[in-house]
């Protein structure tokens, strides 16, 4: 792990030969943020790395010798401090798996954008044995009717949460064993997520060619909907907590005071409402604290370690009308599902061999994008047990002194953190120019490919860098990640941390949308987004929400005025400026 140079920056990856274009496509919404050193060295390659490369050698995408450095890889690379997902890689899976292509692998994981490349074969890709065993994996996926691995990935999560010892009466090796005794476990949860991740694009896919012999390809989307994920679980419990807030004047009073203020407010108080709520919300993070923004990172706060942001969307929902209850839209978007299934059904009757492909794609999407979601909250619950650790450790070399930051341990790798124990003095200095210039990779937007070569620092453009305002009449083109329609006023939402002017019945705007985002999406008419893919969080959360959505709108932060009134087609994957502030 190199540090930050003239042209390069802190943790940025070798670039090898076989494997030359990497994206942002499908990155952007796990890892929007620069990624710590630390969180590089345990999460990305110790812990997801090595699980990638046994997905795809499970499922026949590649075999053990066609990794460069097999026994070390490092499958998510880091340009600019910015994570970058392995293109040429994927679109090998897609290459090589029949009936589909490197396009198509394309439409389902990553952002068309003018800037990616074109696939390129190269003699090495083809592969009938490969081609063979991804066959056989296709026939799990479209058959499937569970998921054990991951019910018991989930479990396992839950278990180490429910016994999580007292941080503050371990030791410090103790600690710091207990984070790292997480890798294995996240190593583990990640191959399965991938293995149930690269095939969730199977059933989507062949749902779309039914719609599409039947003359209506926008149904496919239709019949996304209502998808129970676990990632939306945090969204109803939000509600509910809503309902109670609105329901008392005290608590109602303690949250007029901000999100910041709430609950010294309750906790000075003798009220039983009082009590009440804060009994709730301690419940509330025990089974969903592990949620963060940028959740992946150990350098991130979770909602456990920083409730700020679950407050402040518990408060929007306090605000809201009974009637934009999730459970609502859901059950509309079911009930819709379950119409247009009865529909096609009949449709097919006479044909055996479609109805058999739609009922097999039908159970492969719902059960495959369900369980990608599953595999994330399994994911970010484990990696928020090392993040807990690890700041524990941390609040005690700032208590002595040693560190004047508890966010500076983060700019460590694995084996620093043994010399920031035993010596110190000869690593401190190090991590303070780390952090330094770590705030600073905050400042530039990451190049959305990487092809060939590692990019230079001029060529990542300042955040403050916006493109041109649309005017009335514009229509910007995306994506269609959910079913409907909505007009309202935008609200660009740059950090779901800070969901200021954001009202009931607005239309949230924002650049990437990870789970923390997800509760904002509850009292919105419809969400845009910069980026997505249609195995994108906010396209599964917004079928699973029922909120109309539209993703890869390139740049929408920037060219809709907040404030303006817009219309979003989510079916045709549109947003239409219908008025300026």
């Amino acid at each position: 792990m190199s540090d930050q140079q003239d042209n390069g920056w802190i943790g940025d990856s070798d670039l090898g030969e076989r494997f030359p274009a990497w994206t942002r496509g499908n990155a952007a919404d796990v890892f929007p943020d620069p990624f710590s050193p630390l969180a590089k060295s345990l999460v990305l390659l110790k812990g997801m790395s090595p699980a990638l490369r046994d997905a795809y050698i499970d499922l026949g995408a590649l075999d053990y010798d066609e990794y460069e450095n097999p026994d070390a890889p490092d499958l998510f690379k880091m340009f600019g401090g910015y994570v970058y997902n392995p293109l040429t890689l994927t679109r090998i899976l897609g290459a090589r798996m029949p009936g589909a292509s490197p396009e198509m692998i394309d439409q389902a994981f990553f952002d068309e954008r003018d800037e990616v490349p074109p696939y390129e074969e190269q003699p090495w890709h083809v592969s009938p044995s490969n081609e063979a065993k991804l066959g056989e994996s296709m026939a799990w996926a479209m058959s499937a009717t569970t998921s054990p691995e991951l019910d018991a990935d989930r479990d396992m999560a839950r278990l180490q949460r429910a016994q999580r010892p007292d941080l503050a009466s371990m030791t410090d090796a103790a600690l710091l064993a207990r984070a790292r005794s997480m890798v294995p476990l996240l190593s583990q949860s990640f191959e399965n997520a991938m293995r149930y991740s690269s095939m969730s694009g199977l059933g989507p896919g062949a749902l779309g060619a039914v719609c599409e012999g039947l003359g209506d390809p926008t149904l496919a989307i239709r019949l996304l909907a209502g998808i129970e994920v676990d990632s939306a679980a945090p969204s109803h419990a939000m509600w509910e907590l809503g309902r109670v807030a609105a329901a008392s004047e005290v608590v109602s009073a303690a949250f007029a005071a901000g999100p910041d203020a709430v609950l010294d407010e309750l906790r000075a108080s003798d009220s039983p409402d009082a009590a009440d709520f804060l009994e709730r919300f301690d419940t509330f993070l025990f089974e969903h604290g592990s949620r963060a923004q940028n959740e992946y990172d150990l350098f991130a706060t979770s909602w456990e370690v920083k409730p700020r942001i679950a407050l402040a969307a518990i408060d929007l929902m306090r605000r809201s009308d009974e009637s934009q209850a999730p459970s609502n839209r859901h059950d509309a978007s079911v009930v819709e599902r379950d119409r247009i299934v009865a529909d096609i059904r009949e449709k097919v009757a006479g044909d055996p061999e479609t109805a058999g492909t739609f009922e097999a794609a039908l159970g492969s999407a719902q059960l495959f994008l369900a369980g990608r979601e599953r595999a994330k909250t399994t994911l970010v619950t484990i990696i928020n047990e090392m993040r807990v650790a690890l700041r524990e450790y941390a609040r005690r070399l700032v208590e002595r002194g040693v560190i004047d930051r508890i966010e500076k341990i983060f700019m460590a790798d694995d084996n620093e953190l043994d010399r920031l124990r035993h010596a110190p003095e000869t690593i401190v200095p190090t991590l303070d120019a780390r952090y330094e210039q770590f705030l600073t990779l905050f400042e530039r937007k990451p190049v959305f490919v990487v092809n060939g070569r590692v990019p230079d620092l001029s060529e990542m453009t300042p955040r403050d860098h916006t493109s041109e305002a649309g005017v009335v009449g514009t229509v910007l083109t995306g994506s269609a990640g959910s079913s409907g329609s909505a007009t309202g006023r935008a609200r660009v939402i740059l950090d779901a941390a800070d969901p200021e002017g954001l009202e009931p019945g607005d239309i949230l705007v924002a650049p990437q949308t990870d789970p923390s985002w997800v509760p904002l999406f509850v009292p919105a008419a419809g969400v845009v987004v910069n980026v997505g893919a249609m195995g994108s969080h906010a396209m599964i959360v917004s079928r699973e929400l029922g909120v109309p959505c539209v993703v890869s709108v390139a740049d929408a932060t920037d060219i809709i005025p907040d404030g303006a009134m817009i219309t979003i087609d989510a079916d045709a994957g549109t947003v239409t400026i219908d008025e300026l502030p």
